[in-house]
């Protein structure tokens, strides 16, 4: 099967499953595993896949996803051109279990795809007993300052973790926050996890220098974590990756 990725969250499930010699094309921004990436052709940043480039493989499957903001521009040039494709749009962590064993299905690996799920299963469905849940806010932009609601796999992640976000109750996936509202929240802990910003270009100071978040406990404290968006934002089997380090952040607030 030839099959071309354009997010990515499913050229990682794909490689998960064990199917990473089927891969002909994958999205600019697919970087893992870095061995079967760096040798397959790009089509183009998720925004702007180049649909030409994506026929011109021959795909006998295009995997999409409409967890990219916007990306709904590309499924509609993937049907004009008449490509074979599906597209995810998980919104909690069953709905990547499903998208895994879907995935599966369409490459023949529906076992393989169970196991990978039990296996997600061990960290990500955790409920830790912890009666004293510190509050970590996920930073996924820092201007504005945008958080993850509800409707988010995070939310989820951070129970698992035995810890809460500040709005763990509100029925979003994410919205900007003010800086009167990250007052009133206080947050134990502020995790960067910034879309689309290289791991190494994250910079805690862009938190605790600005003048509305200096008395923030978080700030006050140098509780500022670092985490891959690509453990937190890319909805597929790294989310387990994501689940130990925000368990990290919640044992550093433990310890003081």
């Amino acid at each position: 099967m030839r099959i071309v990725t354009l997010t990515c969250s499913n050229t990682e499930i794909v490689c998960a499953l064990g199917r990473a010699g089927d891969l002909v094309g994958v999205d600019d921004h697919s970087d893992f595993p870095e061995d079967v990436v760096s040798r397959l052709p790009r089509v183009g940043p998720d925004l702007d896949v180049d649909v030409e480039r994506v026929a011109a493989l021959a795909p006998d499957l295009v995997l999409a996803s409409l967890t990219v903001p916007g990306h709904e521009r590309i499924v509609e040039r993937l049907e004009r051109a008449r490509l074979p494709f599906v597209v995810t749009e998980p919104v909690s962590v069953t709905d990547v279990y499903a998208d895994v064993i879907r995935v599966g299905e369409l490459l023949g690996e529906r076992e393989r795809a169970a196991e990978l799920v039990r296996d997600m299963r061990v960290e990500l469905d955790a409920r830790p007993p912890r009666a004293d849940r510190p509050q970590i806010l996920v930073e996924w932009w820092p201007k504005p300052v945008i958080v993850p609601g509800r409707d988010s796999w995070v939310a989820q992640m951070l129970a698992a973790a035995g810890a809460r976000g500040p709005l763990d109750a509100e029925p979003v996936k994410s919205r900007p926050i003010t800086d009167d509202e990250a007052r009133a929240f206080d947050p134990d802990a502020v995790v960067i996890a910034w879309c689309g910003v290289p791991f190494e270009k994250y910079r805690p100071v862009v938190v605790s220098r600005r003048p509305a978040w200096r008395e923030l406990s978080a700030v006050r404290r140098g509780r500022i974590f670092r985490i891959p968006e690509a453990y937190l934002g890319r909805p597929g089997p790294r989310l387990v990756d994501g689940v130990r380090a925000l368990r990290d952040v919640v044992r550093e607030c433990a310890g003081g």
